[in-house]
C-alpha cells in the first residue's frame, strides 16, 4: 500500500468546505492567498473548526515579502502561535531566515516553543534558503515534522529531483510537495516518487490550493482606483475548486489500489 496525504491551502470558509468535500486530509489556513498567504483572523479559524471536521494548520506570517523578520515581528508571530495553539489549531506553519539565507534557528525555536504540542510545518521559506540539505537537518533538530517545498524551483514538478533527494535523506521529517500542484502535475509526478526503491514505503504528501478565479458580485465597478497590488484585479477572488481537489484525490486513490 502506498500512503498518500493531501493538504489544501485555503483562505475562506467557502474554500475550506470545498476542500473537505473534495477529499482533503488537512487544511492549511491563511489569509490573502493571492500574495502567498499571511496570518488569518481568529474568527475565520473558529468558523472553519466549527463547520469542518478536518485538522487545521495555521500559517503564521505577519506580512508579504521575504522571511527575514525583525525582533518585533518575531514577537508578534510568537503571540499568534500561542493564540492559535491554545484555541485548537492542529499545527502551525512557519519559516524564518537569516540575512545570509540560512535558517533562523533561534527565531524558529521561539515560535516552536510557543506552539505547545502542535505539529509544525516549515513552509516554503525553505525554498529560498541557502542550503536545503543543511536546513533539513536543522529542521529535524528543531523537531519540525513537515517541510513544504517545491524543491527550490518555480514548481514542485520542476523541483522533483531535490524533493526526492530530501525524502531519501529525511530521518523523521515528512517532505510535502507544494507549488503548482494540480491533477495534471500529480499524474506526471507520481511515477518519479516511486522510481527510487529507498522511498517505496515512504508516504507521499501533496499540498495544493486547487484555486479557481471567481468573479466578484460587485455590479458597480470603478476601475480607475486600485486598493491593492498593481496587476491584481479588485473584482476577482481566488476560491478552492472542489472538483479539482476531488480529481487529485481520485488519482491518489487509484494509485493506492495499484
Amino acid at each position: 500500500m502506498k500512503p498518500f496525504f493531501l493538504e489544501v491551502c485555503v483562505d475562506s470558509l467557502e474554500s475550506a468546505l470545498a476542500a473537505e468535500a473534495g477529499g482533503a486530509d488537512r487544511l492549511e489556513l491563511c489569509a490573502n492567498l493571492v500574495i502567498g498567504g499571511t496570518t488569518p483572523g481568529s474568527r475565520l479559524f473558529e468558523q472553519i473548526k466549527e463547520k469542518t471536521n478536518l485538522p487545521v494548520r495555521v500559517l503564521i506570517r505577519p506580512r508579504f515579502g521575504d522571511f527575514c523578520y525583525t525582533s518585533a515581528e518575531i514577537e508578534q508571530m510568537e503571540e499568534d502561535v500561542r493564540h492559535f495553539s491554545k484555541t485548537g489549531a492542529d499545527g502551525i506553519v512557519i519559516g524564518c531566515l537569516l540575512p545570509d539565507g540560512e535558517l533562523d534557528q533561534a527565531g524558529m525555536k521561539r515560535l516552536i516553543g510557543a506552539a505547545a504540542h502542535c505539529g509544525v510545518t516549515l513552509h516554503r521559506a525553505f525554498d529560498v534558503c541557502r542550503n536545503p540539505e543543511r536546513a533539513l537537518y536543522q529542521a529535524e533538530s528543531l523537531e519540525v515534522d513537515t517541510i513544504l517545498t517545491s524543491g527550490q524551483e518555480g514548481s514542485a514538478e520542476e523541483g522533483i529531483n531535490l524533493i526526492n533527494r530530501l525524502r531519501s535523506m529525511s530521518r523523521k521529517v515528512e517532505i510535502m510537495a507544494g507549488g503548482g500542484i494540480c491533477s495534471e502535475t500529480v499524474t506526471r509526478m507520481l511515477p518519479a516518487f516511486f522510481n527510487n526503491p529507498e522511498n517505496l514505503d515512504r508516504p507521499v504528501l501533496f499540498h495544493m490550493s486547487g484555486k479557481k478565479v471567481a468573479d466578484s458580485p460587485m455590479q458597480y465597478r470603478n476601475y480607475r482606483v486600485s486598493m491593492g497590488m498593481p496587476g491584481i484585479s479588485e473584482f476577482e477572488r481566488w476560491e478552492t475548486s472542489e472538483k479539482e481537489v476531488r480529481k487529485v484525490r481520485e488519482i491518489l486513490e487509484q494509485w493506492q489500489k495499484n
